[in-house]
């Protein structure tokens, strides 16, 4: 981990009825707006797709959105692509803001780059400065125009649909579509509604849409699933679910297609229901062994004459559904997967040629990340037809993409989290000094840039960093780049601003490529233990940066400047600052218990216990004040997407599950519990502070008794949360500077 043929009319009776519900939900939903005026022609046409002309309305819309007191006061006039890539170029005068721009995500892209570096405000993901805007927009000085230095501008990790939240609304996934083209990305990976292409697929070789549902994972679950890992788990699946996933997940391709951003899609690559051969005896599989606990689907070996056939319905169903693009990802074998006596070349070349077959001209994107790309998989295929997104370019030293992927098309990527934790933190001068190096040297491939942390909900400063690099043509200066994003980020300079953003530029965010590429993660969130040094079994064990740093940063925002503590981006960087400063706090705090433990010393352990639940408390209370570090939320979104109660329980319990125990208990004690923990309110005060309550409280009464402490089956205890159906708070309460306050006084 990121740690994670025989056909009967009957199936094709019951494929109908299935796809029938889908095509009708499809109708229900309500049309995108057409796109306005100006149309231009994109620069080259979606393989398997007719190129159609660009207008401006989505664009509009999307300010509109994002601006809605200032959006008039924008001309956006598209521009022919001559060749030379993506450009925008901003001008004007006061209130009248003239954006050119080579498509209406580039327009927008403009618009951001008008806001940041002229008026000097944020509009990041989370948080903006927004409130800090003038009534009219004042006038640039003179034309500003910048080119993007790479074509490929690649965002979201298979991951992200699970850990950013499955259960997302449109409205989310709207805002998220326009804060990635806001930020000039023109490619975006979507998962939502590819389990319908199956469901329907695999009904034409033998399968009933009973068995089918019940093989697809429950939402949270899917992305796994999909890269082969597991089936099953914190399903099944209904149809009506099954239905409006395809049509949110069409409704989102085809707005990306209305801003010019290029949807990259699932391909097939041979998974298979169970039971494959016995419906389908001329089919040959593979068996894909076990993924942390987890038995994996089988494998269609891609040679044989029936693979062609499933790929071919496969994308069939998933063109009707959601429609066709022009990159198509998927990595065969992932994470441990199982070759057999199958030729790793000869395969891919079959799923290239079944790609090529269904999409003629299509690219095929693969993650770097551990061994993938293989090299016999790349001495199989034409490597100028793929792309990898490479995963680990900031994690290690002394990489040559060139060398190891046979001068195979790459993007320079980073996975600055996993799971969706919340801690801060990214390797962000390696960044600054490793793209324009690896760009600009002899026979480099590096032909863009994705931005890949398993969830996008966290670290907003990694976001606007990592997509500028692909708009600048010299490297980022590190230390002015950070100056310069304290001032707008807050709508103003600050001097406590300036300050604050100097220290965590110099703690979490300057951390080095020694093998990790996120920060490590809280002690808090740790399934209990005195020797316990990491939450996610796959996280760093230690601090990678001074502790000082955070709480350094903590003091100066605490002396921002009165007048810019009303922006959403002052309130957000507080809350988190004082959650990560409170948090890396754990660290000194769980060694003085365990010291007090083992020296039988009950007052100095009494002591500990009690500091380390009152941290706990003053954590869930600072993060009660923001909404984006609330439970309630990702709970209420499982339950709205379910249409009776047994599926909403269904659903919560997949939605809890992923963020504790992950899976069934083989999976999560393999190493998969706590992998995504999150600082939320209400996980904090109903699921992670219960849990060290409980081992605490053994050890104490180990102490008094002087027998061992009582054995507890932690999966026991933490499934039966998962199995809850009570609510915690949807909306804020509390002060988040006093509250920050008592952090920092706390910490003295």
């Amino acid at each position: 981990m990121r740690p994670p043929i025989s056909r009967a009319r009957s199936w094709a009776a019951r494929s109908a009825c299935s796809l029938a519900l889908c095509a009708a939900v499809l109708t229900a939903l309500p049309s995108p707006a057409p796109a306005a005026a100006e149309p231009v022609a994109p620069a080259a046409g979606a393989a398997g797709a007719p190129a159609k002309a660009y207008g401006v309305g989505a664009a509009r819309a999307a300010l509109a959105r994002l601006l809605p007191r200032h959006a008039r006061q924008f001309d956006l006039v598209l521009v022919p692509a001559d060749g030379a890539g993506d450009r925008f170029a901003v001008s004007g005068s006061t209130g009248r803001i003239v954006v050119t721009g080579t498509t209406p995500a580039v327009l927008l892209r403009g618009v951001h780059w008008y806001l940041s570096y002229t008026v000097g405000v944020d509009l990041g993901s989370p948080g903006d400065s927004l409130a800090a805007l003038p009534a009219r927009l004042p006038a640039p000085s003179g034309t500003i125009s910048r080119s993007a230095s790479v074509p490929h501008r690649f965002a979201l990790n298979d991951t992200d649909d699970g850990y950013s939240g499955a259960y997302r609304d449109w409205a989310a996934y709207e805002r998220q579509i326009d804060l990635l083209a806001l930020h000039g990305v023109n490619e975006v990976f979507v998962q939502m509604g590819a389990e319908a292409a199956y469901h329907a697929a695999f009904q034409e070789f033998g399968y009933t849409d009973a068995e089918l549902r019940d093989w697809i994972p429950g939402p949270a679950h899917q992305p796994w699933w999909l890269m082969q890992n597991m089936s099953s788990f914190g399903g099944p699946m209904t149809e009506q679910l099954i239905a409006r996933r395809a049509a949110l997940g069409k409704r989102i391709v085809d707005r990306l297609r209305e801003l010019g951003m290029t949807p990259v899609l699932p391909g097939y690559f041979g998974t298979v229901p169970p039971g494959f051969t016995a419906r389908n005896p001329e089919g040959r599989v593979v068996p894909q062994g076990r993924w942390i606990g987890f038995t994996r689907p089988d494998w269609l070996d891609p040679r044989g004459a029936l693979f062609p056939k499933v790929a071919s319905a496969f994308y069939r169903h998933q063109a009707r559904l959601l429609g066709t693009t022009s990159m198509y990802k998927m990595d065969l074998l992932h994470e441990g997967g199982n070759p057999g006596d199958v030729p790793v070349g000869e395969a891919a070349a079959r799923v290239m040629a079944s790609l090529e077959d269904a999409r003629p001209g299509a690219t095929w994107v693969l993650l770097g990340w551990q061994r993938n790309p293989k090299a016999e998989l790349l001495a199989g295929v034409d490597t100028s037809r793929l792309l990898v997104v490479d995963g680990l370019s900031d994690r290690y030293d002394n990489l040559d993409r060139e060398t190891a992927w046979s001068g195979t098309p790459y993007a320079f990527g980073t996975i600055p989290n996993f799971g969706g934790h919340t801690t801060i933190g990214a390797n962000t001068s390696v960044w600054t000094e490793r793209f324009e190096a690896w760009r600009k040297k002899r026979d480099s491939a590096l032909q863009g840039i994705a931005f890949l942390p398993e969830a996008t909900s966290a670290n907003p400063v990694t976001f606007s960093l990592f997509t500028e690099l692909a708009w600048r043509d010299t490297p980022i200066e590190h230390a002015a780049w950070f100056s310069a994003y304290a001032a707008r980020r807050y709508g103003a300079p600050d001097p406590h601003a300036a300050k604050a953003w100097e220290w965590l530029r110099k703690g979490p965010y300057g951390t080095a490529s020694n093998g990790w590429s996120e920060s490590q993660d809280s002690l808090f969130t740790a399934r209990p233990s005195l020797t316990v040094r990491t939450a996610a079994s796959w996280g760093p064990k230690a601090m990678r940066y001074d502790a000082a740093t955070v709480e350094q940063a903590l003091a100066e925002l605490l002396q921002v400047a009165p007048a810019l503590r009303s922006t959403d981006a002052y309130r957000f960087d507080l809350v988190d600052t004082a959650r990560q400063a409170l948090t890396n706090r754990s660290r000194v705090l769980l060694p003085k218990i365990k010291a007090a433990y083992e020296a039988k010393d009950l007052t100095a352990f009494r002591a500990g216990a009690a500091e380390w639940r009152r941290s706990m408390k003053l954590l869930d209370e600072v993060l009660a004040t923001d909404r984006r570090f609330l439970l309630g939320p990702w709970l209420e979104g499982a339950r709205a997407w379910g249409g009776s109660d047994a599926e909403r329980a269904t659903l919560e319990f997949d939605a809890r599950s992923l963020v504790t125990t992950w899976g069934h208990r083989a999976g999560s004690e393999a190493g998969l519990h706590d992998y995504a923990n999150r600082e939320w309110s209400g996980l904090v005060s109903g699921f992670y502070a219960p849990r060290w309550s409980t081992y605490l409280d053994a050890l104490e009464t180990s102490l008094v008794t002087g027998r061992a402490p009582a054995a507890i089956d932690w999966f026991a205890w933490e499934n039966a949360w998962n199995l809850r159906r009570d609510s915690y708070p949807v909306t804020p309460k509390g002060d988040p500077v006093a509250l920050a306050t008592r952090v920092r006084d706390s910490l003295r």
